[in-house]
């Protein structure tokens, strides 16, 4: 029979054991941490510039080319429409005034569906224009031939898009490109002879578009600015031609943003458990922290000056077959003078790893603030999980110049408000409520702003692969 009294011992040992030992020690601990922190290299690339008045106007040369932007529209089953208000978004309609908006549903009431497969011809060159078209889903590509036949690719379009809004103004235009479908595409469709049917109809959209094709015909330069008139290279003593600098008279303007919270600390938690760390101290310290992880996410995501939604249309690209090759970053650089940075998704950063691995390409590593980073003709692509991956696996690239300085984009804060911690950063002490609660507001002012249209391009739907 075991004998109980050595099994005892035998379990307990002859030493103290650690377990026990733990009791008695003094723990080496580290600070609270957290998931979610991230590099936000977007917050330390940006030039901020101080806006003490809370709002920052950026005034810009007059522009007579109209504004632009994508469409978006609805759809039951398969049955594809227009949405009226979306029109106006077409430079042809941009700020055409339709009080009880009959007009504007009667135009999008007559758009017609028409579907592509993909290698369909949607449009050829020297065929005759007549229809303007928006591309409700798919993509299709822009073509040309080279001096020598060669082909060229001019644009990549995609949902929402659209193209031929000049030729139902002009008359016995014909297309001087052809537009194939990469994928299958649905296409809505509107002919000429109906949209002047309606301006007959409409001396209001008659008195619009004549106001268009004015504004086209004004003096601009190869950036739809209106032209400063000049002469050069002539002999003798002429009369010099004279003008001025025109400036638009609506400037955009940038209101500061916030990102707050209230912070709750017990006064038991402060007063008795504050040793050898403080407690309220590292409270705040990781309030902050996620505060300034929704600031980079705003700089990039709001829809008011993120910077996702303010890229003007012509600096938004398609990636030309999914994933980001070579050819799409050097389309995306070549869109802008002194390109400073790209930001991408990590994925989509090892996705274009790939592309230049199946090439046979190596990127070159640049040195950004210490850190080592792969970049492409130069420029450092830095890495940005704020960027948002779509249900089809798709995500963006980002490529901006930066500083006032270059006209290129700027962060905006308020520096050295009343309690201050960080830049633009502020911890209020509030009252101590009736449940012994110690409340703090914490608070971040910011915003983007982007000093010329050229400053900032995005690379759309960029494929990760699996």
């Amino acid at each position: 029979m075991a004998n109980p009294d050595r099994e005892l011992a035998a379990h307990e040992g002859t030493s103290l054991s650690t377990a026990g030992a733990r009791q008695l020690a003094t723990t080496t601990k580290t600070q609270p941490v957290m998931q979610g922190i991230s590099p936000r290299y977007l917050l330390s690339i940006l030039p901020w510039v101080q806006v003490s008045g809370g709002t920052y106007r950026v005034n810009r040369r007059l522009t007579y080319a109209a504004g632009d932007d994508r469409l978006n529209f609805s759809n039951i089953g398969v049955k594809v429409e227009v949405i009226p208000q979306e029109l106006l978004k077409l430079p042809l309609m941009r700020g055409f005034q339709d009080a009880d908006d009959l007009l504007i549903r009667t135009l999008a009431g007559r758009f017609t569906q028409q579907q592509y497969k993909a290698g369909d011809v949607i449009v050829e060159a020297g065929t005759s224009a007549h229809q303007v078209f928006l591309i409700a889903h798919g993509k299709a590509q822009k073509l040309s031939k080279g001096k020598y036949g060669d082909p060229l690719v001019l644009d990549t379009l995609a949902d929402g898009d659209h193209f031929g809004d000049q030729a139902v103004v002009e008359s016995n235009d014909v297309w001087p490109f052809t537009v194939k479908a990469l994928t299958a595409c649905t296409v809505m469709a509107l002919p000429q002879d109906v949209f002047e049917a309606l301006i007959v109809q409409s001396p209001a959209l008659k008195a619009h578009v004549d106001g268009y094709k004015a504004k086209l015909k004004k003096p601009q330069d190869k950036a739809g600015q209106a032209a400063i008139p000049m002469s050069a290279g002539h002999h003798g003593e002429p009369v010099l031609q004279g003008g001025f600098v025109d400036y638009e008279l609506k400037p955009r303007e940038y209101e500061l943003s916030v990102a707050q919270t209230i912070l709750r600390v017990h006064t038991r938690v402060s007063d008795i458990f504050n040793d050898p760390m403080n407690q309220t101290q590292e409270q705040l310290r990781l309030t902050i922290e996620a505060l300034k992880e929704r600031k980079e996410w705003e700089l990039i995501n709001n829809p008011e000056f993120g910077l996702l939604h303010n890229a003007d249309l012509k600096q938004r690209l398609n990636t030309r077959s999914g994933p980001p090759t070579p050819d799409d970053m050097d389309e995306l650089v070549t869109r802008r003078r002194k390109t400073r940075y790209f930001l991408a998704h990590p994925r989509a950063i090892a996705a274009f790893g790939r592309e230049c691995t199946r090439r046979g390409l190596y990127p070159t590593v640049v040195d950004v603030g210490g850190a080592k980073f792969q970049a492409w003709r130069g420029v450092p692509i830095l890495p940005c999980d704020k960027l948002p991956i779509s249900r089809e696996n798709t995500t963006s690239i980002i490529a901006m110049r930066t500083g006032q300085e270059d006209q290129g984009v700027v962060g905006l804060h308020n520096a050295g408000i009343p309690d201050e911690v960080e830049a633009s950063l502020t911890v209020k002490r509030m009252a101590i409520n009736d449940q012994a609660l110690t409340q703090y507001l914490v608070s971040t002012y910011y915003s983007a702003a982007v000093l010329v249209p050229d400053a900032l391009g995005v690379l759309e739907n960029v494929a990760l692969g699996g």
